[in-house]
């Protein structure tokens, strides 16, 4: 096992931003070409409709399988063992719910926008206003694990220490979503997700192959090394844990294993309500394709997370987890360490440059979704009042995606070094609280009305927000946001076990305490019969 000390020793940087600047190239390329069919809003936002299900599934897996997936989880695993695989299991699991309940009826309904499903048989600009408020915010939260990401990852390739050079590059990560989303809107996004996708799978496919190579291709060996290695650790805590059973990071107090639970809820409802993910449905011409997609993305994500089980352990068994946790990067190291440690600088260099492209495509995906919220359901609906052409909308989502950016930048830069897929976790507690409540309502619920979607957005978001400002994660603990100061009174670190209830019984008290507002029967009928069958959706724009 080769000992790694510092960032300096890990590959070369020349090397690692040679070969991060040709996929830049390629990739800019690609959406250059796929711009020069952008010829209306519905090219900009949706593609066009133009996607097949099994193009549309391995773009979705791109969007999905973010650096929480790769640099996050396989980081947990190599630390924590069998809690951190628990991050895997519950983005999974996620996508049943997403493939069964909302996939199909809402490519029906929609058009744009998530919003276009929840304001279709209520009042419009109030409830379009909610859910571009709840789809920014969320975009928000997951752009900021996204730029922690860019930051951890260059600290370690590019042996850039100051806070001061890591903040930079996550600015020209910034910089790199801003131009992509402008050039080559949802078409030019969508083939840059696809080529990722294939990069990272078909990457850490030959990383697992490798490792398991290494242990004569026998896994039990693997788990078996990982946990001498956890044992033989230098540090304390470390040395003491059990990494093939739970409880390394949830276990002990009540309090902890409160908070797992809340996670898990948080991971496996969040899916369906992340709006990035939802605007991908739009994408494809026909309901059966939205559920094709789904399927392949289930299958691309499922064999992806198997391989982190792999790269996790691995990295714990030939890296060993001192390294892991001195490293400049912290947890999420351990899978460009691992690369270093059995590939050289080369495949170093190849892994990390699909570690920064995983970063590009899903920022830039977030971008187009959060742009398009704003300029079709903000400035189109709830100031324009419907009056807005299509141009005008795109032009809006253009500037959008400009503020959006620096504010990424920004927020990236604060939280720097934060473990990304506990970041990701709270993005999806916030659209498993604001957001699937209401679809599930709207696309389920006749009787579901217009004060029932506010109380619901409103109250889910306002409730998990608050708590996460008044939790662990933010100050009062060791890995805090602010690590000086101390007004946490909420114990647990993800709030999805209060605040997903809350969102889910506002919108039925909301709903059951204004018995005028049933909407009309004519709406209500129209929405189930496209929702069902996708008759009138190219059609679904405001009233």
């Amino acid at each position: 096992m080769t000992t790694i000390n510092m960032a300096a020793s890990v590959g070369n940087p020349v090397a690692n931003i040679s070969i991060f600047v040709a996929f830049v190239a390629v990739t800019m390329y690609v959406v250059i070409r796929a711009s020069k069919n952008n010829k209306s809003a519905a090219d900009f936002f949706t593609g066009g409709r133009g996607f097949s299900g099994p193009q549309n599934g391995i773009a979705i897996a791109g969007d999905y399988l973010s650096a929480a997936s790769f640099l996050g989880i396989a980081g947990a695993i190599a630390v924590y063992g069998y809690d951190g695989f628990l991050y895997s299991i519950g983005f999974l699991v996620a996508w049943l719910v997403a493939l069964l309940l909302v996939a199909e009826l809402l490519r029906n309904t929609g058009k744009f926008t998530m919003a276009d499903v929840l304001s279709f048989r209520l009042r419009q600009r109030p409830v379009r206003l909610a859910a571009a408020i709840s789809t920014l915010m969320v975009s928000l939260f997951y752009l900021l694990a996204q730029m922690a990401g860019a930051g951890g990852l260059v600290a370690l390739l590019l042996d850039i220490e100051s806070r001061v050079g890591q903040s930079i590059v996550i600015a020209i990560v910034g910089a790199l979503m801003i131009v992509y989303v402008l050039i080559g809107g949802m078409k030019g996004t969508t083939w840059v997700q696809i080529i990722k996708a294939v990069l990272l799978i078909t990457g850490a496919a030959v990383m697992t192959f490798i490792v398991l190579a290494k242990f004569g291709m026998n896994v039990s060996s693997i788990l078996g090394s990982a946990q001498d290695a956890i044992t033989g650790s230098s540090d304390e805590k470390v040395a003491a844990r059990d990494v093939l059973a739970p409880g390394a990071q949830y276990g002990g107090s009540l309090s902890s294993q409160i908070n797992f639970i809340s996670l898990a809820i948080a991971l496996v409802l969040g899916t369906a309500g992340l709006p990035h993910v939802l605007m991908r449905f739009y994408t494809v011409p026909t309901a059966k394709e939205a559920r094709r997609s789904v399927v392949w993305a289930i299958a691309l994500i499922g064999a992806f997370y198997l391989f982190t089980l792999i790269l996790g352990y691995g990295a714990a068994a030939l890296v060993g987890p001192d390294e892991i946790m001195n490293a400049a990067g912290g947890q999420n190291s351990a899978a460009p360490l691992l690369a270093f440690e059995l590939g050289g600088v080369v495949l170093l260099g190849i892994i990390s440059a699909v570690a920064f492209a995983t970063i590009l495509a899903v920022v830039a995906g977030l971008a187009i979704t959060a742009s398009a919220s704003f300029a079709h359901d903000i400035y189109g609906s709830v100031i324009k009042r419907g009056q807005a052409s299509e141009d005008d909308q795109v032009k809006v989502s253009r500037y959008t995606v400009v503020v959006l950016g620096i504010m990424a930048i920004i927020l990236g830069i604060l939280a720097n070094g934060q473990n990304i897929a506990f970041l990701v976790a709270l993005a999806f507690a916030i659209a498993a609280a604001a957001n699937l409540p209401t679809i599930l309502y709207s696309l389920y619920w006749k009787r579901f009305n217009t004060r029932g979607a506010l109380w619901s957005i409103y109250g889910g978001l306002i409730s998990t927000i608050v708590l996460i400002i008044f939790s662990p994660a933010v100050s009062g603990s060791a890995t805090a946001m602010i690590p000086g100061a101390d007004f946490a009174w909420f114990p647990l670190s993800n709030p999805g076990i209060i605040s997903i209830p809350v969102g889910f019984l506002l919108g039925i008290i909301g709903t059951l305490t204004t018995p005028k507002d049933a909407g009309t029967p004519e709406r209500n009928a129209e929405m189930e019969v496209r929702s069902l069958t996708g008759v009138g959706a190219e059609k679904a724009v405001a009233h």
